[in-house]
């Protein structure tokens, strides 16, 4: 597992550390025609060459570097302006495969994946991260769209699901913070939003929209708590 870890970390650092913003530019421009390209391939060589320091890997390296300019040159032709963010993640998860198939390749690992999908605590982790990211979202819209009719209509249009991914974000963190014992961190999340607020219900001076809000919120908070100390409850019983 270690050698996947360096792997990954090469990758990492060859995509993000190593790689200026002016040589993604580049080769978005130039495409193949671009040298920095070529830069780029070669480090992602070297790196694996460092991290696994061994000359017997070159041929490893050889693949690295030969996979990553397949997909890097993929994407630069694929990409528009319109679906740079769905490339990008598209991008990092064929490196991320091709990575883990080279691994496995080279290094054969022994993967019990029966003793994996008969693991009851994965299968009370899988549930509990549907629930409190899509499920959740589901139910609190059902629960609030008496409440959401009731807002004055505006001319100042929110970010299209801003509080859809914002709500699974927060319910991520406070589930996290319930499991790793860190209460103190759902404080610090409750004092950071309200915040962030403050702004938006001084200058509305609205009492319908301070209640809406604190009703989320509490809804929200109480979803992902309720839940981590379900799981929490769940694995101590396993």
């Amino acid at each position: 597992m270690i050698i996947l870890i360096k792997l990954i970390l090469a990758h990492f650092v060859g995509d993000f550390l190593l790689q200026p913003k002016s040589w993604v530019t580049e080769k978005e421009n130039n495409k193949v025609k671009s040298f920095k390209l070529y830069i780029h391939i070669l480090i992602h060589g070297l790196l694996v060459s460092l991290v696994l320091w061994d000359i017997h890997y070159w041929l490893l390296a050889l693949l690295v570097m030969l996979s990553h300019g397949i997909i890097d040159t993929i994407k630069l032709y694929a990409q528009k302006e319109s679906n740079k963010t769905h490339w990008f993640f598209i991008d990092q998860a064929f490196h991320i495969i091709s990575i883990l198939v080279m691994w496995f390749l080279f290094f054969k690992p022994e993967i019990n994946l029966n003793a994996l999908v008969d693991d009851e605590k994965i299968w009370v982790y899988a549930i509990a991260l549907l629930f409190i990211t899509v499920v959740s979202a589901i139910v609190m819209r059902e629960l609030m769209s008496s409440w959401s009719i009731a807002l004055n209509d505006n001319d100042e249009e929110s970010l299209k699901n801003a509080g859809k991914y914002i709500g699974m974000l927060e319910r991520l963190f406070v589930f996290v913070f319930v499991l790793t014992g860190k209460w103190e961190g759902i404080g610090f999340l409750l004092a950071a939003k309200s915040v962030f607020r403050f702004g938006d219900l001084k200058d509305s001076k609205d009492r319908k929209l301070t209640e809406y809000i604190l009703i989320g919120t509490f809804l929200s908070f109480g979803i992902a708590i309720a839940v981590g100390m379900l799981v929490l409850k769940l694995i101590e019983n396993v």
